[in-house]
This record gives structure tokens, C-alpha cells and sequence, in this order.
């Protein structure tokens, strides 16, 4: 049997300077590092001129020193040309809950997805094996790699993180699906056991087959370690709850449990944290710069032997209005961020005043105006409403979607419903067509015969109590300003009154975790819902439409709300996806998903998607001119942006 590659078709393809990737070895052959030359190949190593002082004054080991041994080391392929050393990255963000700003385009994942999503490649492993029935993955580590720190990383890092944080949960999450095995005959999920082999190999041992464990693990759990030395520090397991206490307040945190997750998970903000990233953590991420400095001991170089990254530093500086990306960028503030595409006109007018370039990256979004209703939302009267179809449906039709796609997205997503795109797995034909004709008749039809007819004053609708009904949406920012006054004007000319409040970023994600946001226009993104089933299938609280349908799931039934229905056959056939032993059977489970999804349709879209555009300053080398933005590649992180450099 091989190891599951489902092909992703886009519409826009890797930039045609950049060679591609290889993609996964078959299972029994161990997969080659996704590198342009081999190590061997390199006469020698050099670095950056700020670590070269740093070595002439004695203050760091030289290059050689620093490195992975050589057939380890990893070689980044270049997009364009070999780059030079210096510069900042500078960027905006909106502080430190707004951490993946600079937490994607930095990760670095075990595995990561190569260039056209087709499938994944070694990064921070090496290499790997899978054996013939996929139910055991033996995974190599790069001998000599070192923590930021120097403090060298090894299978050990994998094994605690394993057993003292991810399967107990330290960090505030459940433990990811990718790392259970599905019986095909009872369903029965078991859990993968790891194991270490030696220093720098370790085991993954699955009861069932796992087809897509790697392409799972690049998702759910990108990094599979932890540095070991670090977490024995602060853990409650090794310096005891009180001690534990005691460090959590002295870093400003009120709790352990806060403190954990903010060191667990959300680590590449806390300087204090060794990581293996390009770019580490220098100083407070709530100071009104953000600062990021070259990682001393990263392990890959480019073909001619230069360490990276190229860029010195990435300088992330606080924004409190959304408004102040676009003006930033127009003045040469940022030399390289990321837009919605309502940002177009402005930017393309200006982008030869402001030395800039608009690049088109293409999304596997649904929709790009759009909303989702919260299926287990606490109010009764609402958690009803929202869980009848009619409603879905009245809403939908209500909306004049020429006008919406005309004046959100300057007539560049069509006028369709929330679906999967054409060209990517699952796509279904008709779909876009569903409830998009705008008919308030019908609308009103189907609200009176889910029995809300009665008016209050002002005219709007009440619940069929007679109390009040508001259906209130509740935004992390301001972005989608022009698309929800028009969804107001609409759904009011229905009879229903719309109340739309904005939160902060942080603020919208503890409401959505704790299942209290009843809309909101998060959109659905994903490549292949057997890849990243989490936003279509309620494995766990992360979706704002499954709610607590989710949490139900990855609490095994202790709280959350019992799916039923539509919802549970989700989850069955998910189970399904997880056991299947061959590529036809996954796609098969998967498009029953899909079709759930096309049926229910619990997020309603008002305009097709659009690009995401990337905005690079002309002085910027490297970025790729067209790629895939998306979640489960890390949006910028994609491109690579240890081998983006500043034009001197």
C-alpha cells in the first residue's frame, strides 16, 4: 500500500523560478531531505557579518561549530537567486494576541507540505520510513542540530514532549487526532504509542493503519518536541505546583494553567524559550516593537554554504486599527505583510509611488463574505433557530449577493454560495448556485413558517415566545465593516435586527472557546478535508459553526453538546477516513463530508473567493511571485522566509 499523496489542484501554481520539491518516499524507503545540493557538496560554511563578530570576539563557537554534522545540515532551495545578508523584516501585528502574525511565517514544523500541497517533506526530521501496512513510522533527526541556546536537540526533545506535555495535556490542548488509529471494522480508536530508537531516531507505532499520519502530524502538531531542558524548569511535574506558581507570577501570569499554555504552545514569543527557528524572541512582546533576532545555531544553509536566514531581524510593530496595515505599507513603513483583498484598489494605484509589489496568492477559501451560525449556542431560542435549515436558508437568499461581491470585493468574487472551489478535492458541481438567488419573498416565507411572525414596534421579528431577537455578530476586528452594514441592511429589511460588536483579537478567541460568539464571519479555509478535517468535522472546539459539538469530542463525551444527526454521520465518517487502507476510500469518506457540509450548509457565503495579496517591498528578494496561501502551509511561511533577503 503507498503512503496517501491526494493531489491539490490550484489555480495558481509555484512560481516558475523555484524548482520543485520532492514529495514523500514510498513507505519502506527512507525519503530524501527537500534540499537543492547535498551538504557534502559544500566546500564550506559561512554566516552572517553580526555572528562573525560574535566569533572574532570569542562570544560564539564558529559556524562549523554551530551547525548539524555535515550530511545533516539542511539546504534550503533559494526562489530566485542567492541572497544577501542584513535587513529587517518589518511588519505590523497587534501585539501579543495577535502571535501568529509572527508564529507562521517562523514555524518550523517535523514535516512540512512542499510547494503544490501534494504532500509533505522532511524538515526538522531528516528523513523517514513507513513499513507496508502504514502502521509504523521510523523518524530520523538531524545529528549535531542544536537548540537556539546550543543546547543540542535530539530524540529525547520528541519524547518528553510526548510523555510529560502533550498526553498530559500541559498546555491547555487535547491530543491531536493525528495520533489515533481508527479500526475499519468496530471504529475503535487507539492511541499511537512513540518510542526512542537512539539519540536521533524515534518510533511512531500505530495499532491501525495511518495512511496520512505524516500529512496529519504536518497539520495537527507541527512541532513534535519541546525543549526538554526548558520545560523541566517550569513544569508543575518536576518543580511542584507551588514552586510552578511561584515562576508563572514572576513572568506576570496569575495561574499555572495560563502560564503553561503561554510556554507550551504559544512559545516563540517568550525570549526566555529556546527554539529551533530562524528568528528567536529578543525582547517583551508588549512593548511597541517586537523584536526577532537570527538564530545563532540554524540549521539550514543555502547551495553556496551560507547560513540562514538572510534578514537580520523581523521588527513586528504594534497597530491598533486594522487601517494602519494599508497606510504603513503606502508609507514604506512595512516591506512585506499580507491583505484581504478589499485593500486591492488602494494598494495597486499606489504601488509604483510606494516601491511596492501586489503578488496574487491564491486561497483554498469557500467564500470571502461569508457567515457562520454557532449550531450549540447557549440561547435556546437562537441554538434553534440557527440549527433549522430554513432559517440557513432564508438568510442566504435574503441578500443581494451582486451587490456584496461589487462592493466587498470589487466584482472580484462572484455572487455564489459558500463552497468548496472548483479544482480542489471535494469540489461538487452546482454547489456555488445553492441559495444564492436573492429572493426576500422566500425569505420571508420561511421565517413565517418557522413561526416568526410576530413584530415588535420597530417591526422586527421576535422569537415565537415573544422575546426579544437579535441576531448578534461578533467581530475580532473591523475588516469586514462594509460587508456586514450590508448584511444588517438586508436581514432587517427580513425583519431581523442585527447587532454587530467588536471585540479584540483575544477577547473573539476566548468567546469562540467558550462557545459564546452566535455569528461571526470566520471563513473555512482548507486544502483537503482529509488532510485538516478540524474546521469541518467537530473533533474539537476551533470552528465557530460545530461550537461545543467539538469540545463534546475531544472530552470523549464529559462536556460540550452530543452531536446528532447530520452532525454525528460528520463523525462517522470521519472514523471512516481514518481507517481507510487505500487513497479511494479516503477520497470516498471525504466527499460524503463534503456533501454533509453542501446539504446543511452551516456556513453561508455572499461572494466567492479572492486572492490573498502579498505586498513586498521591490528591495525584498525571493518571494515567490505565486503560491498557495493557506493555513495548513503557514500563509507567508509557505514561501520560506529563511532565503527572503533585503536588496542592498
Amino acid at each position: 500500500m503507498m503512503l496517501l499523496i491526494s493531489a491539490v489542484v490550484f489555480t495558481a501554481c509555484e512560481d516558475s523560478a523555484s524548482s520543485p520539491s520532492p514529495s514523500a518516499s514510498a513507505p519502506g524507503k527512507e525519503s530524501a531531505s527537500p534540499t537543492a545540493a547535498a551538504p557534502s557538496q559544500i566546500a564550506g560554511y559561512k554566516e552572517a557579518p553580526m555572528l562573525a563578530k560574535l566569533v572574532s570576539a570569542g562570544s560564539l563557537k564558529p559556524v562549523t561549530d554551530r551547525m548539524p554534522d555535515k550530511d545533516d545540515i539542511m539546504v534550503e532551495r533559494v526562489t530566485d537567486q542567492i541572497g544577501q545578508y542584513g535587513g529587517d523584516w518589518k511588519m505590523p501585528w497587534g501585539g501579543p494576541n495577535d502571535r501568529w502574525a509572527v508564529g507562521q511565517p517562523t514555524e518550523e514544523a517535523l514535516f512540512r507540505f512542499n510547494k503544490d500541497g501534494s504532500g509533505v517533506e522532511p524538515n526538522v526530521a531528516k528523513s523517514y520510513e513507513v513499513n507496508k501496512d502504514s502502521t509504523e513510522f521510523t523518524i530520523h533527526l538531524r545529528k549535531g542540530m542544536k537548540w537556539s541556546d546550543g543546547v543540542p536537540f535530539t530524540a529525547d526533545d520528541v519524547i518528553f514532549y510526548w510523555e510529560h506535555m502533550l498526553t498530559k495535556e500541559t498546555f491547555g490542548k487535547k491530543i491531536y487526532d493525528a495520533y489515533y488509529s481508527v479500526d475499519p471494522v468496530t471504529g475503535e480508536k487507539a492511541l499511537a504509542k512513540v518510542t526512542k530508537v537512539d539519540d536521533y531516531t524515534f518510533k511512531v507505532t500505530h495499532k491501525y493503519p495511518s495512511v496520512q499520519f505524516l500529512e496529519r502530524v504536518a497539520i495537527d502538531n507541527k512541532w513534535f518536541f519541546a525543549p526538554a531542558h526548558f520545560q523541566k524548569t517550569i513544569l508543575p511535574e518536576f518543580v511542584g505546583e507551588d514552586k510552578a506558581l511561584e515562576i508563572a507570577k514572576q513572568w506576570g501570569f496569575a495561574d499555572v494553567k495560563s502560564f503553561l499554555v503561554a510556554t507550551g504552545y504559544y512559545y516563540w514569543i517568550n525570549p526566555q524559550i529556546p527554539t529551533l527557528r530562524a528568528w528567536v524572541a529578543k525582547n517583551d512582546p508588549n512593548s511597541d516593537q517586537f523584536i526577532m533576532e537570527r538564530n545563532p545555531y540554524y540549521w539550514k544553509v543555502d547551495s553556496e554554504g551560507n547560513q540562514l536566514p538572510y534578514m537580520d531581524r523581523i521588527v513586528a510593530t504594534k497597530v491598533q486599527d486594522p487601517a494602519q496595515r494599508v497606510l504603513g505599507a503606502l508609507a514604506g513603513n512595512y516591506n512585506l505583510l499580507d491583505f484581504d483583498f478589499k485593500d486591492f484598489t488602494v494598494l495597486k494605484e499606489n504601488e509604483k509611488k510606494a516601491g511596492f509589489s501586489v503578488l496574487s496568492w491564491s486561497t483554498p477559501t469557500w467564500s470571502s463574505a461569508g457567515l457562520q451560525f454557532n449550531q450549540t449556542i447557549e440561547d435556546p431560542n437562537l441554538r434553534k433557530l440557527f440549527q433549522d435549515i430554513r432559517f440557513r436558508e432564508a438568510v442566504s437568499v435574503a441578500v443581494d449577493r451582486k451587490e456584496v461581491s461589487e462592493i466587498v470585493t470589487n466584482g472580484l468574487g462572484a455572487p455564489q454560495q459558500a463552497s468548496v472551489p472548483e479544482g480542489l478535492v471535494g469540489y461538487q458541481k452546482g454547489w456555488a448556485e445553492q441559495w444564492s438567488q436573492f429572493d426576500q419573498a422566500r425569505a420571508n416565507k420561511l421565517l413565517d413558517e418557522i413561526g416568526l411572525t410576530k413584530r415588535d414596534k420597530n417591526n422586527f421579528r421576535m422569537n415565537a415566545d415573544g422575546s426579544d431577537l437579535t441576531i448578534t455578530i461578533i467581530e475580532p476586528n473591523t475588516n469586514s465593516a462594509s460587508f456586514l452594514e450590508l448584511v444588517k441592511k438586508y436581514y432587517e429589511q427580513v425583519g431581523l435586527k442585527v447587532d454587530i460588536k467588536v471585540v479584540d483579537t483575544g477577547t473573539h478567541n476566548d468567546l469562540k472557546y467558550a462557545n459564546k460568539i452566535p455569528v461571526t464571519t470566520e471563513n473555512i479555509s482548507l486544502v483537503n478535508v482529509a488532510f485538516r478535517p478540524d474546521t469541518l468535522v467537530p473533533l474539537r472546539v476551533l470552528t465557530p459553526w460545530l461550537g461545543n459539538y467539538g469540545l463534546y469530542t475531544s472530552s470523549n463525551g464529559k462536556e460540550g453538546v452530543k452531536p446528532e444527526g447530520d452532525v454525528a454521520q460528520i463523525l462517522d465518517d470521519w472514523n471512516k477516513v481514518k481507517s481507510s487502507t487505500t487513497k479511494e476510500d479516503i477520497l470516498k469518506w471525504s466527499n460524503e463530508i463534503i456533501k454533509l457540509h453542501q446539504k446543511n450548509q452551516w456556513l453561508i457565503g455572499y461572494a466567492g473567493p479572492t486572492p490573498k495579496l502579498i505586498v513586498a517591498s521591490n528591495k525584498m528578494g525571493n518571494v515567490p511571485k505565486t503560491l498557495v496561501f493557506a493555513d495548513e502551509f503557514r500563509s507567508i511561511g509557505h514561501g520560506h522566509p529563511a532565503q527572503f533577503f533585503i536588496k542592498q
